[in-house]
């Protein structure tokens, strides 16, 4: 059973709305797995499915900015973790150092804003922390990218949802 499957059978039970809230506070799917669900699966309107998602993005962002550097600084302690952070750090400034020296926050709201895989609030949080960006420009650079997102996928999900709808009408 493939892994959206398996979130919606777990919440099941629970509203709709409250679903659209935990989906996009989930690594994995974010916003980008919440909109679709709440407009495809859920019925809501675009409108309500936008402003759900967008707060549940942006629910771990606080947490995740403030405690990433202390988390990181105790596991550090130990070389297993010394070995990762230094690998993941070294690579993160190798193939993203240019375009953060160049745009600066920008390009950190525009890596968030890209409605792909590994490019979300989560993954924006990290980045933020490799780079040292002070929280204020994290948290505020990190909800412009999920809010333009989030304009992204609901766009594309009632496009898609009506396309599906036009070419059922005339295949039928």
């Amino acid at each position: 059973m493939p892994f959206e499957a398996q979130v919606l059978e777990l919440l099941s039970n629970v509203p709709h709305w409250l679903s659209t809230i935990i989906i996009s506070a989930l690594p994995v799917l974010e916003l980008r797995g919440a909109i679709p669900i709440a407009i495809g699966v859920y019925g809501m309107s675009p409108t309500s499915a936008y402003l759900l998602a967008v707060v549940g993005n942006m629910i771990p962002v606080i947490p995740l900015l403030l405690y990433l550097d202390p988390v990181s600084s105790y596991l550090r302690r130990f070389w297993i973790f010394d070995s990762f952070f230094t690998w993941l750090f070294e690579r993160t400034h190798r193939n993203h150092s240019d375009r953060f020296e160049k745009f600066g926050i920008l390009a950190l709201t525009l890596f968030v804003a890209v409605p792909l895989p590994v490019t979300g609030a989560w993954t924006g949080c990290a980045a933020a922390f490799v780079f040292g960006i002070k929280f204020r420009h994290s948290f505020l650079a990190i909800l412009a990218g999920v809010l333009i997102a989030g304009l992204i996928v609901s766009t594309l999900t009632v496009t898609g949802i009506n396309t599906m709808e036009l070419f059922s009408g005339i295949i039928q």
